[in-house]
């Protein structure tokens, strides 16, 4: 993407595949011509501002490009995370949502109001990692480092980790056809439907590579 956090990402990816002890190659699309070009088995939208995304994409082709490939490849699996959620709910330019939801913007609130809670998963698969913690950082674009979440020192339960909340969405209206998976406490933070996984908050993109191992997953399985 051309904007929002995808260095995070790209290192997650890597470490991700290092913990499941497979070989990937990471493509970081900024033009339509980059899809064109390329065979992509999984896709990841990334956090930042939906609406700086849509702009800067438009002189690149890039979102509509994305777009017209998952229409022309359903079976591809997409993380979206944050701003990446809202695109999934709300791929604009008369095209239907990915997921069968609605989406409210920045609804829990301005940047003063961030926050970092700890999530919980329900009903949703995840490959444990092979070799956890053997992974290590794979900085690709420049002198960026990834937002670091503080973990609590207690050992948390294998279904809870910490994830964080930066003008974030909300999902509504959610259709009886689309999982609910990722809670905080009552509400529902994450949902998945098919092969489509949207998170309202960014996942602790540092240690905690578990949404990453389940787009890896779920991509060797299309292939």
């Amino acid at each position: 993407m051309l904007q929002g956090a995808r260095h995070e990402h790209v290192e997650a990816l890597y470490n991700a595949a290092l913990e499941l002890e497979v070989e990937i190659n990471v493509i970081p699309l900024r033009s339509g011509n980059n899809i064109l070009d390329s065979r992509l088995d999984g896709i990841v939208l990334p956090g930042g501002e939906s609406t700086t995304m849509r702009k800067a994409s438009e002189s690149h082709g890039l979102l509509s490009s994305i777009f017209d490939y998952v229409d022309e490849n359903p079976q591809i699996p997409i993380l979206g995370t944050c701003a990446g959620a809202i695109l999934l709910l709300n791929p604009g330019s008369g095209r239907s949502a990915y997921i069968d939801a609605e989406v409210d913007r920045n609804a829990y609130g301005r940047q003063r109001d961030s926050f970092q809670s700890l999530l919980k998963i329900k009903n949703l698969s995840i490959p444990l990692a092979i070799n956890e913690g053997k992974a290590k950082a794979q900085i690709l674009e420049g002198n960026h480092w990834p937002l670091s979440v503080n973990q609590e020192s207690k050992k948390m339960d294998v279904e809870e980790f910490q994830g964080v909340f930066i003008r974030a969405p909300k999902f509504t209206n959610i259709n009886s056809s689309v999982q609910k998976v990722v809670f905080n406490q009552e509400e529902v933070v994450g949902l998945i439907q098919k092969n489509k996984l949207a998170l309202s908050f960014h996942p602790e993109l540092t240690t905690d590579y578990r949404f990453h191992r389940w787009l890896i997953s779920k991509a060797s399985e299309k292939k």
